[in-house]
C-alpha cells in the first residue's frame, strides 16, 4: 500500500458508479473457440476475441515458431537497428509487402505501437521536408492507437463524421497550405464492423494531393481475395496486425520502399523497441501458407454473421451497420450492457459489454464476434441467450 492509494481507490469508485470498472478475468483455454474458468471448470464459448480464423491453435503455427526459435532463438535481442535483421523477416516483409500490393514492409511488435509511431514520423516529415505542419483529417471513429499518434506528433486531427466521405472532401477542400495532409481511416471499424469505402477514399485523396494511412487490422486474412484485406494497394500506408485473424501478435506496415525507409529513421517504435521474438514471426509465416486455401472458412464466419444479424434484426435489436464478423448488438446504458454480458455468460457464452471509452455514451454494446470453429448451433444458441437476456433486462428496469 502505498500513501497514494487512497486517490486511486476514489478514482476506481467513480468508475464503478458509472458503471465503467474494468477488470481481467481468468480464463484457461479449453479447445478451439472454447474457455474454462480456472475455479468453477465453467466451460463458455468464446464470441468476443478477434481470431477470426481459429489459427491461434493451429499446429502449423505452433511448429514453424518453434523451428524459427530453434534457428535464431527466443528472442531477438534487441531493435533491428542495433542487431539486425535475420534474413527469413525480411523474406517475411517481402511476403506481408506483397500481401497488401505495396513495394515494401516493416514488422512492429503491436497494432498500438505501430498505429502511435508512424503518425508522428508522417507529421515529422512534413514538418522537416515541407517546412510547414501536417494537417492530420481523421475518421472520428479510428482506433485509439491513432489518436495517440495524434497527440504524440503534437497535431490536433481534424475530424470527418464516421465514413462520411463528403465532410472528409469538405474538410480536405478547406486546407490550403503547404503541409503534408494525412488521412487516417480504418477499413473495417473494430466495434461496430463496418466498412469503408477504399475506392473513394482513394479517389478524394488524390485529388486533394493527400497521404492516405488505412489501418487494416480487422480486414487482414478474414476479408477479400484470399483474405488479403480491403485496400488491395490502394492506399499509400497501410497498417495491420498479426493478432487478429493471422493468430499471433505484433503488426506491419506496408507502403512505399522510401516511407518504410522514413519509418526505419523516425517511428520511435521501431527504433526504441526490441524486435519480435522470432517464435512470433514463424507463427505469422505459417499463417500466410494457410490463408490462401481458407475460402471456405471465411464465407463460413461471413454467413454466421449474416444469420445473427438476421436473427437480431427479427427480434428488434439494433446491429447498426455492420457488415462483416463483427456484430454489434448495441443496447445503451452501461449498467444494461453489463447485466446482458452476464446473464449470456451465465448461458455459457462470452461476449463482453463494450463502454465508454472504448464507444460513445449512449452506445454501449455486446460485440459479438464470428471465428470460424462457430457452428450454427452456437450462434443460435448465442442469439437465444440474447434476446432472452434483453427481456429480461428490460422487464427488470420497468419494473
Amino acid at each position: 500500500m502505498t500513501r497514494f492509494d487512497n486517490l486511486f481507490q476514489q478514482g476506481l469508485a467513480g468508475f464503478a458508479a458509472q458503471g465503467r470498472l474494468r477488470a481481467c478475468k481468468q480464463w484457461h483455454a479449453a479447445g478451439p473457440g472454447l474457455l474454462q474458468h480456472p475455479d468453477t471448470g465453467a466451460v463458455l464459448v468464446d464470441f468476443s476475441s478477434n481470431d477470426y480464423l481459429g489459427l491461434r491453435t493451429h499446429p502449423l503455427l505452433n511448429a514453424r515458431g518453434m523451428a524459427w526459435a530453434q534457428a535464431e532463438g527466443s528472442g531477438s535481442g534487441a531493435s533491428r537497428l542495433v542487431t539486425g535483421t535475420p534474413p527469413q523477416t525480411v523474406a517475411l516483409e517481402q511476403r506481408l509487402a506483397s500481401l497488401k500490393g505495396m513495394e515494401a514492409a516493416r514488422i512492429f511488435s503491436s497494432g498500438w505501437q505501430a498505429n502511435a509511431s508512424v503518425v508522428p514520423a508522417l507529421a515529422r516529415l512534413s514538418a522537416q521536408v515541407t517546412g510547414a505542419p501536417a494537417v492530420i483529417v481523421a475518421d472520428r471513429f479510428i482506433h485509439a492507437s491513432l489518436y495517440h499518434g495524434c497527440a504524440a506528433a503534437g497535431v490536433r486531427p481534424k475530424r470527418f463524421h464516421h465514413n462520411d466521405l463528403a465532410h472528409l472532401d469538405t474538410l480536405l477542400g478547406q486546407e490550403s497550405g503547404n503541409g503534408l495532409k494525412i488521412v487516417l481511416t480504418e477499413s473495417v471499424f473494430s466495434m461496430d464492423g463496418d466498412r469503408a469505402d477504399i475506392e473513394q477514399l482513394r479517389a478524394i485523396t488524390l485529388r486533394h494531393n493527400a497521404f492516405l494511412c488505412v489501418d487494416e487490422a480487422h480486414a487482414t486474412g478474414i476479408l477479400g481475395t484470399q483474405g488479403k484485406g480491403l485496400v488491395n494497394g490502394q492506399a499509400d500506408l497501410v497498417v495491420a496486425t498479426f493478432s487478429k485473424a493471422l493468430g499471433g501478435m505484433g503488426a506491419f506496415v506496408a507502403a512505399s520502399e522510401a516511407v518504410c525507409r522514413w519509418l526505419d529513421n523516425t517511428a520511435s517504435g521501431f527504433i526504441y523497441s526490441t524486435a519480435p521474438s522470432p517464435m512470433v514471426l514463424g507463427a505469422v509465416d505459417a499463417a500466410l501458407d494457410l490463408l490462401p486455401g481458407m475460402a471456405d472458412q471465411r464465407a463460413h464466419v461471413a454467413g454466421l454473421a449474416s444469420a445473427f444479424r438476421q436473427r437480431m434484426a427479427r427480434a428488434g435489436l439494433g446491429v447498426g451497420l455492420s457488415a462483416t464478423q463483427i456484430v454489434p448488438v448495441v443496447v445503451g446504458a452501461e449498467h444494461t450492457a453489463l447485466a446482458l454480458a452476464r446473464l449470456v455468460e451465465q448461458a455459457g457464452f462470452l461476449a463482453v459489454a463494450i463502454r465508454p471509452p472504448t464507444v460513445p455514451p449512449g452506445g454501449c454494446r455486446l460485440r459479438v464476434v464470428f471465428h470460424a470453429h462457430h457452428t450454427e448451433a452456437q450462434m443460435e444458441g448465442l442469439a437465444a441467450a440474447i434476446i432472452e437476456g434483453v427481456g429480461a433486462c428490460t422487464a427488470e428496469m420497468e419494473g
